[in-house]
């Protein structure tokens, strides 16, 4: 080849990369999430990593900002009638999903039907609708039987579950049945065919996502793709090895570095740790219902007496700033967070609780307490739930299984010996759990209720109903504070105290970070 010749090809070749052509660098965000991903129905279940796989693929009509104002996101514009009990909302222009068909107010309507059978806050605003409807391709109406006070809020709740918008053919899948079709109209659009769960799983940006104008803000404003890619790394579950691999620059965040890490990745170079949710999470422990020896209450008060707030953070966060002791079963700090009805568990002490147990009837039966093996942020609380129901006088059957596994087995009802379970043990964020109506473990339908361990308490479901109705803030924290009294009377289940989970990232990722939410839209990769 002459030495024009060979000028022309790498002029040629320069030009294409500077249009964005073939030679142009791929940017991949590689993110090493806080579970492995392996249901991708995030109505079917509350899992957060399913939730943020949600996230990155479908769009919600509203978001909540991060002064916890609710904010239109796909909604362009809305009305109430002066009575309140007719709502109609008008879609923005521009949306449409994966297969390039528009989002209409059919699929709108669809979709919250099915998530209003499984969301704890969907199945409360459910219980006032009296039908929904879509006269325009552009609009949708929600007619209610009678006016509530928290539509706008649960339409745009942050968290589990959310009210995403499916195409009405997938939306119109039993809800309790899983999808099998992941298409959204979010700014990523998720790749099936190269979806290995243990592995990895694959988001490539959707270039016709049409953001709203407005700066970021919570779960509101700008959704933002600034990289190409986003490869979730499935397969690192070893602590020490993500932060080997996030200082060695494999890996580009780690969404809940394992606390053991926590110092030395403050010291790494090229490291850097965000906090930017101070509400944090609420560990939490929750009884079967359903099976001995938890159908009795009395048990259930034994074991909620045995189990103190202190040596489930220390054993777990073990890092005094990052935890705190919280007597409430709403998030402290937060309006309805009190100390209200708590003193079965927050004054009680081992031998209250071995005395409760052998005034219960307890006959023996052993308590299988499901424990995840992968999953760092929860992974020793079951260990230390064991210990203290061992010391009040349970039996106790402690069985290791990875956290799908988990999360698959907590949703069966059968008997022990047959896949079933008795107690497990989470973590809830902040806006999961802070009042009445969100906190899926105070929805005491028994079997007819959305999330597991199916609580049956009709007392604790009338109070519950007045909190929904209420618009009177004083008479709201009031009933607040009796519904979380009868929750703890009735054990639905046992708070064990709230912490922050940072987030470490590479210091060349800048952007808008959302710990606790792990949203990977408006973060740049320099």
């Amino acid at each position: 080849m002459t030495l024009s010749r060979k000028f022309a090809v790498l002029a040629a070749f320069a030009a294409l990369s500077a249009a964005g052509g073939v030679l142009a660098q791929e940017k991949v965000l590689r993110v090493v999430p806080h579970s492995n991903l392996a249901i991708l129905d995030p109505i079917w279940t509350t899992a957060y990593i399913v939730r943020n796989h949600g996230y990155m693929i479908y769009d919600t009509l509203f978001g909540t900002d991060e002064k916890n104002q609710i904010r239109p996101q796909m909604v362009d514009s809305w009305s109430a009638s002066p009575d309140q009990r007719l709502w109609t909302f008008k879609l923005r222009a521009g949306l449409a999903f994966h297969d390039g068909k528009p989002v209409t107010g059919e699929d709108v309507v669809a979709s919250l039907a099915r998530w209003g059978k499984r969301d704890a806050m969907g199945v409360a605003l459910m219980t006032f609708v009296d039908r929904m409807d879509s006269p325009a391709p552009d609009t949708f109406r929600i007619f209610l039987r009678e006016s509530c006070g928290f539509v706008l809020e649960a339409l745009g709740k942050p968290s589990s579950n959310v009210p995403f918008i499916m195409p009405k053919r997938v939306a119109d899948t039993d809800a309790f049945k899983q999808i099998d079709d992941y298409t959204g109209s979010g700014p990523y659009i998720f790749k099936k065919d190269e979806f290995k769960p243990g592995d990895k799983a694959v988001y490539l940006k959707n270039t016709k996502y049409v953001p709203r104008k407005e700066a970021p803000s919570g779960t509101a404003g700008g959704k933002y793709v600034y990289v190409d890619r986003v490869e979730m790394n499935l397969a690192l579950r070893d602590g020490q090895a993500q932060a080997n691999a996030l200082i060695n620059g494999e890996v580009d965040i780690i969404e809940a570095p394992a606390f053991e890490v926590y110092e030395s990745l403050k010291k790494a170079p090229g490291v850097k740790i965000e906090m930017t949710a101070p509400a944090g999470l609420q560990y939490m422990a929750r009884f079967n219902h359903l099976l001995k020896p938890f159908d009795n209450v009395k048990v259930r008060r034994a074991a909620m007496a045995a189990f103190a707030q202190e040596p489930f953070l220390k054993a777990q966060v073990g890092i005094k700033e990052l935890y705190r002791t919280c007597p409430s079963m709403f998030t402290c700090g937060t309006p309805y967070g009190s100390p209200y009805g708590s003193e079965i568990q927050s004054k009680s002490n081992m031998r209250k609780a071995q005395e409760l147990l052998k005034q219960s009837g307890y006959d023996g039966t052993p308590v299988v307490v499901m424990k995840p093996t992968d999953l760092a942020s929860i992974q020793k609380l079951p260990d230390v739930a064991a210990q203290l129901l061992r010391q009040a006088g349970f039996k106790v059957d402690l069985q290791a299984m990875d956290w799908n596994t988990l999360v698959g087995r907590r949703a069966k009802k059968d008997p022990v010996d047959k896949g079933g379970w008795n107690m497990f043990l989470t973590a809830w964020q902040a806006h999961d759990i802070w009042n009445p109506i969100a906190n899926a473990a105070m929805d005491t339908r028994g079997e007819q209720s959305g999330w597991f361990g199916w609580a049956k308490d009709e007392k604790l479901m009338e109070i519950r109903a007045q909190f929904m109705r209420e618009t009177d803030e004083a008479k709201k924290k009031k009933l607040a504070n009796e519904v979380q009294a009868r929750a703890f009377e009735i054990a639905t289940h046992v708070p064990l105290g709230e912490y922050v989970q940072p987030v470490a990232a590479r210091k060349n990722i800048s952007g808008f970070f959302i710990t606790n939410g792990n949203l990977y839209w408006n973060l740049k990769k320099n």
